[in-house]
Order: structure tokens, then C-alpha cells, then sequence
């Protein structure tokens, strides 16, 4: 098991059967995607009890001030522990926001007790360890019709709703892209928050590795420039478009709170598990929700129904390999466990 952060009760301690199953899907968690991969969640384990709290110290403050995208992040986190528990047989009630004096108290999961193991369940499971980001341009081979209905019922199941755009509207989706370009590269405090989190490994075990990143070049619907310029190609310049099947799927809440932000989170976590272990690839695309302008651009192309919390990208992934795995925080700075004391013999 990896290194976690102990909560010391004496000399001689133990971990209840409950508190290693919640254990190990938190671990798996730690595998989830975050906004710049800042990671910015904090578990602690007590008995049956697991706690998920935001980490306010990972927040963005020019991409993300109100905490939108960190919350989303964290609702990943816990969608991707519910899977990992459910692998291992075990049924957890889930209650959110239990606090309303607590607001980075995002979330508990209690162990309930057993539970058959379904084999689907399985699938997602074994997804949380291969699935990678993939800011490649996709093959030219369209996403089957079916793998497609399979995210929309994922997303649904988890309590969002995936609003798949059809290439022929996708003009709303590059206005977005457009916008959030637009006012982000002029924006000194976002170009900020790119070079504090898009760099080499630092040991920090966070953050966006440049080799993970690609030009975005002529496409359809630009991809973000984590250089933090204006370099990504114009579909009119004569070069070639790439990434022409790749379809775009916004994620869709009915409110705009911190409930709503932990739903997205979960249906988007939902999303790239179902299209990972149907051998897909798949980026998440925040910047087109982090400018208002965009999120509206992408709210006209809804149709004016609901709130956008973020477009997935989606597609079969291109030839050769996809680059370095984004790296991750150790579980020693992610992860209490309140461990209890064993009794000492009389």
C-alpha cells in the first residue's frame, strides 16, 4: 500500500476491515484528472468513514475564483472511489455537502457492507489505471454511434446530462473556444496560473508536464495553448484540419452550485471510464467554461437549456504513443487515516 499520512493513536495501531476498503478506493481516486492536474482534494479516513475535502491552497485563482473547476475536480475524485469500492464488493452511502458551516467539506462515503461485484463495475475499474488524457488529434475514424449513447447514459446515471454535439453545430463549440482564447492570453493573471501549473516535474507530483501538451494546430475546435500564446492555427490557412471526428460532448447541470459542480464531476468521471474501457480516447476541455462569454457561446449552441460545466472531447485515439503520464501527489500529502489503538494485553 502506498505511503499515507497517519493519524497517531498510539505506538500500536490497526485499520478496521471498512477503513482498508475505503482506503484502497481512495488511492484509486488519486488517479483522477483535475483542472492543470492541480489535484485539489484531501481525504481522511476515520473507521467507516471516509471525508473529502477541497483544497483550497490548489485552487486557480484567475482560471478558476469561484471554485467551479476545483469542485468539479473533487466530484472525479469521488466518483472514481465509488467505482474503485464498488470493484471491491462494497456498497457506501454518499452524502454531499453534510456541512453547511463547513463548505470545503465536499462529501462523505460510509461503508454500508458488501455487495456483488458487477461486472461493468469491473471494467470502470480497471479504466482508472490506464485511462490517460489525450490532447493528440484523433484518427480519422468516426466514434461508433453506440459508444457514443453508451457516455450519455453514463453521464445520466451519475446525474448530469451529456449533451453530444452534432458536428454540424459544432460552430457554438469553436465560438467558445474562440472567446476563451480570446480574453485568457491577454489576461497577465491567467498566463499566471499556466506557468505556476504547466511544467516539468518538480517533485511536486502536480501540474501539466509540456510533454503532455501538443500544438494545437488546425482544428475544427482549437484545444487550449498552454504556452500561454497565440499559436494555434486558423482552419483557414490552408493547412490541413485535424481532429475531424473527434466529437465534443458538453456536460450539463440543471443549477450552478457547488452541488451541481460535484454532479458534473462525477458524470464527467463517469464519461471518461465508459470511453476508456470501450478503448477510446478522450481530453477534457475546461477552458471553454472558464470565461463567461464562452460558457454562454456554448449555452446558445444547448439551446439556452441548462448550465455548461465542461466539454469533453472525444475520439479514437491516433497512432503512436500518447506521451508521458501527468504525474501525481503521493498519498502521504493526499491522505489521513485515523488509525485505532490496539489494547495492550493486561
Amino acid at each position: 500500500m502506498a505511503a499515507i499520512q497517519y493519524t497517531d493513536r498510539g505506538a500500536a495501531v490497526r485499520v478496521a476491515p471498512a477503513g482498508r476498503l475505503l482506503t484502497g478506493a481512495v488511492l484509486a481516486a488519486l488517479d483522477a484528472p483535475s483542472v492543470l492536474n492541480t489535484q485539489p482534494w484531501q481525504w481522511r479516513i476515520d473507521g467507516d468513514r471516509a471525508e473529502l475535502r477541497a483544497d483550497r491552497r490548489r485552487q486557480l485563482p484567475a482560471i478558476d475564483p469561484d471554485g467551479r473547476l476545483m469542485t468539479l475536480s473533487c466530484g472525479v475524485a469521488l466518483h472514481h472511489a465509488r467505482v474503485a469500492l464498488a470493484a471491491d464488493g462494497a456498497q457506501a452511502e454518499v452524502t454531499y455537502l453534510p456541512d453547511p458551516d463547513d463548505p470545503d467539506l465536499l462529501a462523505t462515503l460510509r461503508y454500508t457492507g458488501r455487495a456483488e461485484r458487477a461486472p461493468h463495475v469491473q471494467r470502470l475499474r480497471r479504466a482508472i489505471s490506464v485511462r490517460r488524457t489525450d490532447r493528440r488529434p484523433f484518427a480519422d475514424v468516426p466514434v461508433p454511434p453506440d459508444a457514443l449513447d453508451r457516455l450519455a447514459a453514463a453521464a445520466a446515471a451519475a446525474g448530469a446530462h451529456l449533451h453530444l454535439v452534432r458536428p454540424q453545430d459544432l460552430t457554438g463549440v469553436a465560438v467558445a473556444a474562440g472567446h476563451a482564447a480570446g480574453v485568457e492570453r491577454s489576461d497577465p493573471a491567467y498566463r499566471a496560473d499556466l506557468a505556476a501549473w504547466v511544467h516539468s516535474d518538480d517533485g511536486s507530483g502536480t501540474g501539466v508536464p509540456p510533454a503532455t501538451t501538443v500544438p494545437s494546430g488546425a482544428r475544427t475546435v482549437p484545444i487550449r495553448n498552454f504556452t500561454g500564446g497565440d499559436e494555434n492555427a486558423s482552419i483557414y490557412s490552408g493547412a490541413e484540419v485535424a481532429d475531424r471526428h473527434a466529437r465534443y460532448g458538453v456536460v450539463v447541470t440543471g443549477g450552478d452550485e457547488p452541488r451541481d459542480w460535484l454532479a458534473a464531476g462525477e458524470a464527467l468521471s463517469a464519461v471518461l471510464l465508459t470511453a476508456t474501457a470501450d478503448g477510446l480516447a478522450t481530453s477534457p476541455m475546461s477552458d471553454l467554461v472558464e470565461i463567461i462569454a464562452a460558457r454562454e457561446a456554448l449555452r446558445r449552441t444547448l439551446g439556452n437549456v441548462g448550465h455548461p460545466a465542461i466539454v469533453v472531447r472525444v475520439g479514437v485515439a491516433g497512432r503512436g504513443a500518447t506521451g508521458p503520464r501527468a504525474p501525481r501527489r503521493g498519498a502521504e500529502t493526499a491522505v489521513e487515516l485515523v488509525a485505532e489503538r490496539v489494547p495492550e494485553r493486561p
